[in-house]
């Protein structure tokens, strides 16, 4: 029950990841590759604010809007000229990645580091037996009601069937009035914000520390091609999916945890290269 636990709390902080690379990468078409750096990045800035003793969830909240506007900024001066451009948008999120990183290591010294964890979230509760972190029983909860949400937006209001259109058909759309650049940059700024949340919540258990950015970016990236480009409902299946194997292999075969995730997941897209809910020829 506690590997159990763990590989679903862990699949639900790929989520809140992934589920932002799905929106800018499988609906924009716009390849991110600097999203497991905006992770990072973002639990360092929280780390700063509360050495400054800021308020917990007031430094949360300031990290969160500031990452998300630093990458809508990012998409709207640079990002955006190289709309279905897949090459150059490798090169330019690449190198932006990289400065990052390096900027990160020359301050931080490449030393690990763990975030604080939320007030009232510190210790352990007993669940069926076993005892679990309640940072992660709590990451469970956010994740779920993270999930309903986007769900609901995407599928039941005006914007998530504007940004449907916009995806569709963006002539189409900029024809009937839909401001389809200002309703981009507004996705994009989402995106960027649940990886920049998953950053301060997922630092706090996992740790911060050279290579977590790249870590984490692929898996959002192996999260986003399982599920299917696009698909939300694919990206939360897909990361329940990736937490559970990742723990598993870690239990059962520490030699060949890398093997054990990525093995499977070559072999399904072998047979079903357009994820578990994407479109043939996607």
């Amino acid at each position: 029950m506690q590997h159990f636990l763990s590989g679903i709390s862990f699949g639900f902080l790929l989520f809140l990841i992934s589920s932002g690379l799905t929106l800018t990468f499988g609906l924009m078409r716009l390849l991110n590759l600097t999203h497991g750096a905006m992770y990072m990045v973002a639990a360092y800035i929280a780390i700063e604010l509360l050495d400054l003793e800021f308020n917990y969830w007031l430094a949360m909240a300031a990290t969160v809007v500031l990452v998300a506007l630093g990458g809508m900024i990012f998409e709207r001066l640079l990002l955006h000229r190289f709309l279905n451009q897949i090459l150059p948008q490798i090169v330019v999120t690449v190198g932006a990645a990289l400065i990052i990183g390096d900027i990160v290591l020359a301050i931080y010294k490449g030393n690990p580091i763990t975030p604080p964890k939320p007030p009232g979230l510190e210790g352990a509760v007993e669940v069926f037996g076993a005892f679990f972190p309640k940072i992660r029983l709590a990451l469970i909860v956010v994740g779920g009601v993270v999930a309903i949400v986007m769900w609901f937006v995407m599928a039941k209001t005006r914007v998530g069937a504007m940004v449907r259109a916009s995806v569709d058909d963006e002539q189409i759309a900029r024809s009937v009035g839909i401001p389809v650049p200002r309703l981009f940059i507004v996705v994009f700024g989402v995106g960027v914000g649940l990886a920049a949340f998953a950053g301060i919540w997922g630092g706090a258990f996992s740790g911060l520390g050279p290579g977590i950015d790249n870590r984490m970016l692929l898996l959002a990236l192996v999260i986003v091609v399982v599920g299917g480009l696009g698909s939300l409902k694919g990206a939360f299946v897909g990361s329940l999916l990736v937490g559970l194997i990742n723990q598993y292999g870690i239990v059962f075969f520490p030699q060949f945890a890398q093997f054990a995730l990525f093995a499977p997941v070559a072999l399904f897209l072998a047979f079903r290269p357009q994820g578990l809910y994407g479109k043939v020829g996607e």
